[in-house]
């Protein structure tokens, strides 16, 4: 895999969700992350895609390796998607909160999982986040 180089894997339904966890996975391994660092991206890419399905039905996962010859190789993931949005992104990033009945830990999870962490969200335009994640 090469640097800079997206893998774009659309979420429509929980198939996608696993093709985009062999994707991880693979990315990770291009990169020389630990298993646990692997375990980490993925625990995070499965938040994303889940929330993807849950919250707007459709959406896209990239993954990108942004430096792997660098001793602290680093990859990115971007959910996005053209769902209801959020409305109060402060309130959603607590965690226990859920617009949906869950335990409301995924996107605080995501970010304490990554070491960069943004999220833009416009109501009924969709909601767009970036992670990104260092081999340790």
């Amino acid at each position: 895999m090469k640097v800079g180089k997206d893998v774009e894997v659309i979420i429509s339904d929980e198939a996608d969700l696993w093709i985009a966890l062999a994707e991880v996975d693979h990315l990770a391994r291009a990169a020389g992350f630990p298993a646990a660092d692997t375990a980490r991206l993925k625990t995070a890419a499965s938040e994303l895609a889940q929330n993807i399905l849950k919250y707007a039905g459709r959406g896209r996962l990239c993954l990108r390796l942004l430096d792997p010859y660098l001793q602290a190789g680093a990859c990115e993931l971007v959910a996005q998607d053209q769902g209801p949005g959020i409305a109060d992104i402060s309130v959603a990033m607590r965690d226990s909160y859920s617009t949906g009945g869950t335990l409301g830990l995924g996107l605080p999870g995501v970010r304490r999982l990554s070491e960069h962490f943004k999220i833009e969200s416009k109501p009924g335009a969709g909601t767009v986040v970036t992670a990104r994640f260092s081999r340790r």
